[in-house]
């Protein structure tokens, strides 16, 4: 399969994670599938900073960054901006709680290939495209509309 057609081609995310080796790995599993992943970031201020720089399609942020829950007004700021964002945490209550700020949740702990299946379900319905079974894992938040 070449680059053209690998489900992420021309798509750009932004993940604000404060543990760098998932975070590695999920980068480089997204870039296999043809994502382009911008720098990767663990505190808000520079994900605010990156994404004014180069809106990217969709944001994977964990709530709880360096200790604090930084994540959800982190996710409010993206979404203001019109950025979507994927809650990707392992507090489902708190992502939950904060529905409004974000389009989905996908809980800790997820395999890099899970968050692949989510990316790209999520994109293909703000695009409109309700064809794809959500993947296991995933909760849709009511911004994105279900299928009829």
């Amino acid at each position: 399969m070449d680059r053209e057609t690998l489900p992420g081609a021309g798509v750009t995310l932004l993940i604000v994670e404060d543990e760098i080796l998932p975070a590695m790995a999920l980068r480089d599993e997204l870039e296999d599938a043809g994502y382009r992943v911008m720098d990767l970031t663990s505190r808000p201020q520079e994900a605010l900073d990156a994404a004014l720089g180069r809106k990217p399609d969709l944001a994977l942020v964990n709530i709880q960054l360096h200790g604090r829950d930084d994540g959800i007004e982190l996710a409010r700021e993206l979404k203001s901006m019109g950025i979507p964002v994927l809650f990707i945490s392992g507090q489902g209550s708190r992502a939950r709680m904060s529905r409004t700020a974000a389009i989905g949740s996908l809980p800790k702990p997820y395999s890099s290939r899970d968050m692949v299946l989510a990316v790209t379900y999520l994109l293909g319905r703000l695009k409109g495209d309700a064809t794809r079974e959500r993947p296991p894992g995933l909760e849709v938040f009511d911004a994105v509309p279900d299928a009829a």
